[in-house]
């Protein structure tokens, strides 16, 4: 069999599809994003049972309650992995038997995007599922043992993470709490309300775009709601944008992001920032030279 390479002119063809965490504190209005995407062709996946802000929305949702539920949508979603074995979540083997489950797979085509909300709850769930595992009891005692149930929680958060990220069909966003924290030197901190720290620290690497929602002061003197997306920020809020189309600070609306991720590309020059050319100085007088 022949190595398939894409070519740069397929490549360039192909529409790009967004994958996007979203962090705000309580309250601050996140769930109500979902009003700026296309309802006919967003699924709502609703974690919270938190849908009263969006009371009305005329789009579809699903609300699994547990761990397992969320491992099958994320392999019915997301189509097989060839790279894992039949026993591994999101193989071909777990793929066929969620497909037996749920029915056709493209049930799903006339979705566009995802709306995860949250992936603090999640992350809560799946937890809940570590715990009763193998490894999360010692092995000589039986007794519970945390160190355990956290490690399996990271590599199970993350196989979830990276599964919905090859989701290349479909745009993805996670919604998230965002904590506010003071660190040993009395600095303020945000970050991210997941359990354990290893989905928190590796969640920018796996998507596009991390934003973070937030009451920004305009020039009028007035707190608006914003989506802050450089990683550059005067408030120090977790944020980053991979396309280098978005100003650090955007309106809250979905939809108009998107289109603008999507838009003409910024020069070459202009994205990397890069220095203007340093002549070089001349040789000391006293210098030999080679």
């Amino acid at each position: 069999m022949a190595l398939r390479i894409i070519t740069a002119d397929e490549r360039l063809a192909i529409e790009r599809m967004i994958k996007v965490a979203i962090f705000g504190r309580s309250g601050e209005g996140k769930t109500s994003l979902l009003w700026t995407l296309l309802a006919t062709t967003t699924l709502f996946w609703d974690l919270e049972a938190g849908d009263l802000a969006v009371e009305g929305w005329p789009g579809d949702t699903v609300r699994p309650r547990t761990w397992e539920e969320c491992r099958d949508l994320a392999a019915f979603i997301g189509g097989p992995n060839p790279a894992l074995r039949d026993e591994q979540p999101y193989s071909q083997a777990h793929y066929t038997s969620v497909c037996a489950k749920f029915g056709d797979p493209s049930s799903l085509d006339r979705y566009e995007t995802l709306f995860i909300d949250s992936i603090t709850v999640a992350g809560r769930l799946c937890l809940q599922w570590c715990r009763g595992q193998p490894e999360a009891f010692a092995e000589r005692t039986g007794k519970p043992d945390l160190r355990g149930a956290y490690g399996l929680h990271g590599r199970e958060m993350i196989a979830w993470l990276t599964q919905l990220q090859h989701t290349r069909g479909k745009n993805v966003i996670f919604v998230g709490i965002l904590d506010e924290k003071v660190d040993d030197f009395n600095r303020k901190l945000f970050v991210p309300q997941i359990d354990g720290s290893k989905t928190g620290l590796e969640l920018p690497g796996i998507v596009d775009e991390v934003l973070t929602l937030a009451a920004i002061k305009g020039e009028d003197g007035q707190l608006r709601r914003a989506l802050v997306c450089q990683t550059l920020n005067p408030w120090g809020y977790p944020a980053k944008d991979r396309s280098g189309r978005l100003d650090m600070v955007e309106e809250p609306h979905l939809g108009r992001l998107f289109a603008k991720i999507r838009g003409p590309a910024r020069p070459i020059a202009e994205r990397l920032a890069l220095p203007a050319p340093t002549p070089a100085l001349p040789a000391p007088a006293n210098t030999p030279t080679a």
